[in-house]
């Protein structure tokens, strides 16, 4: 899975969001920030965990954290996931895949004895001086936020 471990500095990311908008790492210095990486827009499991963080997300404002989802949907797909399920934190449509493959979430998958490559569910917690704090690696889809915030 990834390289990335706690200790290490963050990639220099950047990336598109569902509008547009390009996020880096350092648009978020002086702040903690998640970054989880998910499959797919809309599929039952990427759905339990944005809503669960979602749900928290004044918790985690009122700790200083900004969120910053990530799949490789198109800007049409997390625009839909955005407003149909009101997720109050943009979302990375990463097509081309740079933002995940900086991370090292992508990789060979198996799923109902196939072989594919594909996005390794993780999140990164990284402080406000651009470092990982923490990779959560087994996310808890329905309590991802508890996770974080422990």
């Amino acid at each position: 899975m990834t390289t990335l471990k706690q200790g290490d500095k963050a990639p220099a990311f950047s990336g598109m969001d569902q509008d547009g908008k390009t996020h880096t790492l350092s648009d978020y210095a002086g702040k903690k920030l998640v970054v989880f990486f998910y499959p797919k827009a809309s599929t039952p499991g990427c759905t339990a965990e944005a809503c669960d963080l979602r749900d928290n997300f004044e918790r985690f404002q009122a700790n200083n954290y900004a969120l910053l989802g990530v799949s490789p949907d198109s800007a049409g797909r997390q625009t839909k996931f955005k407003e149909k399920y009101n997720l109050p934190f943009p979302l990375l449509a990463d097509e081309s895949k740079s933002v995940i493959e900086a991370f090292g979430v992508w990789g060979p998958k198996k799923f109902m004895g196939k072989e594919y490559d594909g996005i390794y569910r993780t999140t990164f917690i990284i402080n406000e001086g651009g470092i990982i704090d923490e990779v959560i690696e087994k996310v808890k889809t329905k309590e991802h936020a508890a996770q974080i915030l422990k």
